[in-house]
């Protein structure tokens, strides 16, 4: 029974485990891609979209949830003077974040 008990336990943490990392790669991609329309609306140059693109994934780790990548690109945002509201961000975030789960789904097929 003890047995019993501890494989079902087993699978429940490598469960966990595994729906803990797909979160962090739904949530990295979904901010990977805010990061590339933000680049956008900031007028950068393609050729520097991907490097802030990582500095909007980077800045997720600073805290639980999306509000530190929201602090990060509302400031940039508004240092570039670039016209997008907050309210369009947070759309913008929830969008992507459905790409992002979409994308990962058809990866691992």
């Amino acid at each position: 029974m003890a047995d019993s008990f501890n494989q079902r336990e087993q699978g429940f943490e490598a469960k966990f485990k595994m729906d803990k990392e797909m979160d962090f790669k739904m949530n990295a991609r979904r901010d990977k891609l805010l990061g590339l329309w933000v680049a956008e609306k900031l007028g950068l140059p393609e050729s520097e979209y991907d490097a802030y693109a990582k500095e909007v994934v980077i800045s997720d780790l600073d805290e639980p949830g999306p509000e530190d990548v929201i602090r990060k690109v509302m400031k940039d945002i508004a240092d570039k003077g670039a016209n997008v509201t907050e309210a369009e961000v947070r759309s913008k975030l929830e969008e992507m974040a459905a790409v992002a789960q979409q994308q990962i789904a058809s990866e691992n097929g």
